[in-house]
């Protein structure tokens, strides 16, 4: 997966926006103002995902391109270096775990 194709699979999910609210590199995906994927234009191409506690800390022991999320809450988020180690569709499940997280803890009211 390469940063088009990445930021092509967030952007089509409901209620999904992007934007750069921290710097002019770091781009950032919401659903309903809530975070749920984010990365750096720069390279290497690092994504930041939101995950459930106990997963992330598997997914950290099993796979070395898998880190405690940079600058974020380490028992929450994790970072993944994107260097072909996990599969486009492994990626797509974390993605989706993110995003599925973030609708969770929604009101009803807000959720897409």
């Amino acid at each position: 997966m390469n940063i088009e194709e990445y930021r092509e699979y967030c952007i089509v999910k409901k209620a999904v926006t992007e934007g750069f609210p921290f710097d002019q590199t770091t781009l950032v995906f919401k659903v309903a103002g809530k975070m749920f994927a984010i990365t750096s234009l720069n390279q290497p191409f690092r994504i930041s995902l939101k995950c459930d506690p106990d997963r992330a800390i598997e997914l950290r022991e099993q796979y070395p391109c898998i880190i405690p999320g940079y600058h974020l809450n380490k028992k929450l988020w994790n970072t993944i270096t994107v260097d072909g180690t996990l599969s486009d569709d492994f990626l797509k499940e974390l993605i989706d775990h993110s995003y599925e997280l973030i609708v969770a803890s929604l009101p009803k009211s807000k959720r897409p």
